[in-house]
């Protein structure tokens, strides 16, 4: 039922395929294209205008908003996922202060939560679109005992479970390429498409919990504690940026064997390592290039690159821009 979790390590373990941003802008990497805006003259209201696609497991609903409104409220009976599509929203959910959504990201609640959104930027030129995904209670419950009973968490202290706390984060490749295949299966009137869309939710439910379980494990976890192994190595990697990482020696702080090590980092946070370390030296080396004074070779010796050469090649591969155009983006950004 999970293929994806029985993934291999590469037979070189530094020998991963990152994938290109090709985007225009490196802010909308992970966005989610959705169907077609039907326009104003084609909706019944111009306020969260909603197109509904109703399958077994689930139903996906399209909303278009085409005015300024403030505190709409929006009720949903099941768990939902939302993906915001175009436009900006300022969600006001349960008991976090009002936050923006854009376009990358998601936000999940459970079922009878009332959101109360503003749209302080829509209007007819430029209208928000975003969908929302609801999923059978029951449904969930399956995947997440399938989960629990055959595939059993690093140590098998922990379980797999939503953290409904952990509501709104930013998309990764693998959440925005299963929402775009429920999007396309949900408009489509192929035969079948049930059942590929039930596999795909479980999919994206595993998706979702990883995410959430390596954001939960950067916040909470301190780089002495020691109960949980993979958590260590995740502080020590965000501690040591600087300096060597080597899959063998974290694997050995683990203590696992490399390939273990390897699996079991990939299949707790749906990243590898690599992936990982990776991540944290370019969340490091954008936060350097917001200063102007700070030289690009300092950034990529500061971010834990000795090359600056190879820092500039892998932050264009990863970005979609090099790290001198990073600076003049995030410059007149500001300005």
């Amino acid at each position: 039922m999970f293929p994806f979790l029985q993934e291999q390590p590469p037979k070189d373990i530094f020998d991963i395929d990152l994938p290109t941003c090709n985007c225009e802008n490196m802010f909308e990497r992970y966005a989610i294209k959705g169907p077609a805006i039907n326009g104003a003259t084609n909706v019944n209201t111009l306020v969260e205008n909603r197109t509904a696609y109703t399958l077994q497991r689930c139903e996906l609903s399209v909303f278009e908003t085409y005015r300024p409104s403030f505190l709409v409220p929006l009720t949903f009976s099941d768990f939902v996922v939302t993906n915001m599509l175009r436009g900006k929203k300022v969600m006001h959910l349960m008991n976090h202060d009002g936050f923006d959504y854009l376009p990358g990201e998601t936000v999940i609640a459970p079922a009878h939560t009332t959101m109360r959104i503003d749209f302080p930027e829509a209007d007819l030129a430029n209208p928000t679109q975003c969908t929302a995904l609801t999923i059978e209670g029951q449904h969930i419950q399956r995947t997440l005992n399938y989960l629990n009973e055959h595939f059993p968490r690093e140590g098998g202290r922990l379980k797999w479970e939503l953290n409904f706390s952990d509501l709104h984060f930013e998309n990764n490749a693998e959440i925005v390429d299963l929402v775009q295949r429920l999007i396309q299966l949900c408009t489509s009137k192929a035969t079948g498409k049930d059942v590929l869309a039930d596999l795909t939710l479980k999919e994206l439910m595993f998706r979702i919990i990883q995410v959430q379980q390596l954001r939960d494990t950067e916040a909470s976890l301190s780089f002495s504690d020691n109960r949980y192994s993979l958590g260590f190595v995740v502080a020590y990697i965000k501690s040591n940026l600087t300096a060597p990482l080597s899959i063998e020696m974290l694997s050995q702080k683990a203590c696992m064997s490399t390939s273990t090590f390897y699996r079991s980092f990939k299949r707790e946070f749906g990243i590898s390592p690599v992936e990982f370390i990776i991540r944290e030296r370019m969340q490091r080396a954008r936060k350097l290039l917001v200063n102007p004074s700070v030289k690009i070779g300092t950034v990529a010796a500061e971010s834990g690159f000795s090359d600056p050469n190879y820092f500039i090649r892998l932050f264009k591969k990863v970005t979609g821009t090099t790290p001198a155009q990073y600076r003049l983006m995030r410059h007149s950004v500001v300005h």
